[in-house]
């Protein structure tokens, strides 16, 4: 697939310039490891509503970028390396920092268009969600299974709906009358298990088709 090819492209051109060369090896070792689902669905919704592709590659990277650090600080969360040895320390103190260097330059990324917004309402949900999670009672609430809770379909949903929001943005400015969070929601609802499967999968052609008859109902008419 094309685009994510070139998401692919952009997000680790956005690294390229960190320092040490173990961190930054580390950080394009996950950016090749990680569904570029999210980075995709922003160039397909920009597409629908602009011919024009100039510009668009950067805020797509911006979205995946938030995406694979928030991804991996919930693997972190719930794998908690830090108690199999010095090692595995030491790697996860690692992650720990592509984490945050991750999300950091997703942030970048976003900061001059008018989806900046809604990355911070991402990051945050996502806060609040995994707090919750660790309020979890398995004698009260059952077993925990992270990979099908409800702060794995939340993250997955708020990156979407920054997919659909900024991939609108960055096309044009009209106002929009339809609501992103119903087309996220439907979105998600396509994929189980954690994190999002490969791009060509998740956004089959009939997913594409629905996608452009929503993004486009979601639009005043010039």
């Amino acid at each position: 697939m094309d685009e994510a090819a070139a998401v692919r492209r952009a997000a680790r051109a956005t690294v390229e310039d960190i320092e040490p060369a173990r961190l930054r090896n580390a950080l394009l070792a996950f950016i090749d490891s990680t569904s570029l689902t999210p980075g995709v669905l922003t160039l397909l919704t920009a597409r629908i509503r602009s011919d024009s592709h100039d510009g668009l590659k950067q805020p797509a990277a911006g979205v995946q970028l938030i995406y694979n650090g928030l991804r991996l600080t919930r693997q972190l969360a719930h794998n908690e390396p830090w108690n199999d040895g010095e090692e595995e320390r030491e790697n996860a103190n690692m992650h720990i920092l592509v984490a945050d260097v991750l999300v950091a330059r997703g942030f970048y990324l976003l900061a001059h268009t008018n989806a900046a917004s809604t990355a911070v309402d991402v990051v945050r949900s996502f806060g609040q969600h995994q707090a919750d999670e660790h309020r979890h009672d398995p004698e009260t609430e059952g077993e925990f299974e992270p990979n099908t809770s409800t702060a794995e379909q939340q993250l997955k949903r708020d990156v979407l709906e920054l997919a659909l929001t900024t991939g609108t943005v960055v096309a044009d400015s009209e106002e929009t009358t339809g609501d992103l969070q119903t087309v996220a929601k439907d979105l998600v609802e396509t994929c189980d298990g954690a994190g999002f499967p490969a791009p060509e999968a998740f956004l089959s052609p009939s997913v594409a088709d629905r996608l452009t008859q929503s993004v486009a109902s979601a639009y005043v008419d010039s």
